[in-house]
């Protein structure tokens, strides 16, 4: 390696110091999801990147979804998926689909290469621990979805003690309700509700486009104000309309910043929170 080579190395490294002195010891919510879920190289990578967060003292907590791999695997099995309102309807056997591949499948594979990486994580379900308490809900047109729900309630102790121990959670989008239902949820919702139970510094949302674009331009930072304003915008819509609407919940709730970054981009959550540009869209409140 040339000498510039290593010079350069190092001036990354006193980049990032101010960022991991600031975040150091406080909790970072990251929703896993897009593209990366099915890159080899892209998910050791990000396995790599929160074990490094880890170990300089920050806590990650992981949420994770799957739309695609459940409507894989119901294909599989020869069952078609239908969408109401862009919401999966969700009967008893897609239920058990769901479980199946969010908890047992992904969530497994997510700790494994986390726990390859170096680190000690732990896979959970909103089930676990109580984590999670939901409610079914319904379409906008009143119409039955089956078990699907919305977040309502998160009991944190247990992530505490996970975090506190030196654990990573991960965590899949299944939750239960009253009636002890076992029920599907959206993952950009669970992360949101996650950030604010913990009273997160942070909340990173990966996706498969480089942030938050309007004609054509990122927006790098937004203020709260700014960010609500644009809900309405032509440009904001299909997946990038609930992770602002989150992210924009979030604020109002107390957590700090929330990004929203292109999570095949090789090491992005490095480059989001340790240079002093990142490569989203960060949203924060009115007095960061």
């Amino acid at each position: 390696m040339k000498l510039e080579d290593k010079i350069e190395k190092a001036n990354v490294l006193l980049e990032a110091l101010p960022y991991i002195k600031r975040f150091s010891g406080k909790s970072v919510v990251i929703k896993y999801g897009g593209s990366i879920m099915f890159d080899e190289v892209l998910k050791k990578q990000f396995a790599n990147d929160i074990v490094l967060l880890k170990y300089v003292g920050i806590h990650p907590i992981i949420i994770h979804g799957g739309g695609k791999e459940i409507s894989k695997w119901m294909q599989r099995v020869g069952k078609e998926a239908v969408f109401i309102d862009g919401l999966r309807f969700t009967d008893l056997e897609t239920m058990e689909i769901t479980e199946m591949v969010l908890s047992g499948k992904i969530n497994n594979e997510i700790v494994s290469l986390i726990n390859e990486a170096g680190g000690q994580a732990v896979g959970l379900s909103g089930k676990d621990g109580n984590l999670f308490t939901a409610e079914r809900v319904k379409s906008k047109k009143n119409q039955d979805l089956g078990f699907v729900g919305d977040i309502k309630d998160v009991d944190i102790s247990l992530l505490e003690t996970l975090s506190n121990k030196g654990f990573i959670p991960i965590i899949s989008s299944v939750g239960k309700n009253k009636a002890h239902e076992t029920l599907n949820m959206n993952a950009d919702h669970v992360a949101q509700a996650v950030a604010t139970a913990f009273n997160a510094m942070k909340l990173i949302y990966l996706t498969d486009v480089q942030g938050l674009q309007i004609n054509g331009e990122l927006q790098s930072l937004l203020s709260i104000d700014e960010a609500i304003q644009l809900l309405t915008h032509e440009d904001v819509k299909e997946g990038m309309l609930p992770k602002l609407t989150c992210a924009c919940d979030a604020i109002k709730s107390g957590v700090d910043r929330v990004h929203i970054i292109n999570g095949t981009i090789p090491h992005a959550t490095l480059l989001e929170l340790f240079t002093d540009t990142g490569i989203g869209t960060m949203i924060e409140g009115k007095n960061p």
